[in-house]
């Protein structure tokens, strides 16, 4: 038999950004599994949108995929109503999408092409996003959860010029979104989740003893998952959190406490 405990989110439909792949991915994923119908968002991957939009109907729920630009305005505002259209309502909206300056073409563009890259999509596309969420929660009877991701060493520090650029953005998430909560509560809760060191596209493109070090600095002796933060996820859009706002989340194995 289901029961509210195996299906923490059941009845309830969730956006999820940047669900293409990656952390995004794993949160759509654990969210139709623990019973929610899931809105994804994707930039340009859309092949990978599509097939993480199969495995949600796999799970019986409804889906759908929808085209999302956060350095756009327009594109901004019109994903939260499409989701909620497309879906029939909307409970909880999970702003994971940011930019990717540590593989692939990001990692070839100079410091200050970096830096305007992740503050406009990490911090100004959070802070719109986040806006146009609380607006589309907070006139809804029921509310309704932001969740925003920050990263864990935003509060401690790390040496080199991609972590100031990271520390920047989502120290900015940070500080943010805990204003944005005490801005709109009681109606819409806020809160935050900080990943550490995940097994992502950017760890399995170090080196082994990169990987080897990071896991034997961290108190829990490993890498985390996306599923890791996936299972953060799950409860902060749950009914089990629902006396929580303001509060953030390490998913980092202890490194950062």
């Amino acid at each position: 038999m289901t029961t509210a405990t195996a299906m923490p989110l059941s009845g309830r439909a969730v956006l999820v950004t940047g669900a293409s792949s990656g952390i995004g991915r794993a949160i759509a994923l654990a969210a139709a599994r623990a019973g929610a119908d899931v809105a994804i968002t994707y930039h340009a991957n859309e092949r990978g949108a599509q097939a993480v939009k199969e495995e949600i109907r796999s799970h019986g729920r409804r889906t759908l995929a929808l085209h999302l630009d956060l350095a756009d305005v327009e594109s901004i505002r019109a994903v939260g109503p499409a989701a909620r259209d497309g879906l029939g309502r909307l409970d909880a909206w999970v702003n994971n999408a940011g930019a990717d300056i540590l593989t692939g073409a990001g990692a070839h563009l100079s410091k200050v092409e970096k830096m305007d890259l992740v503050l406009a999509v990490d911090l100004r596309g959070t802070m719109l996003a986040s806006w146009c969420a609380a607006e589309l929660l907070g006139a809804q009877e029921r509310g309704g959860v932001i969740i925003n991701m920050s990263w864990d060493h935003a509060t401690f520090g790390m040496e080199g010029t991609n972590p100031q650029l990271y520390g920047a953005a989502k120290g900015g998430v940070l500080t943010f979104s805990k204003c944005l909560a005490r801005s709109v509560a009681p109606r819409v809760r806020v809160n935050i989740l900080a990943p550490g060191w995940i097994a992502t596209s950017f760890g399995e493109g170090l080196d082994d003893n990169v990987r080897h070090a990071v896991a034997d600095s961290t108190p829990l002796k490993r890498w985390g998952t996306p599923d890791d933060v996936a299972g953060a996820a799950v409860y902060l859009a749950s009914p089990a959190a629902e006396f929580l706002t303001g509060q953030t989340i390490m998913v980092g194995g202890g490194i950062v406490m």
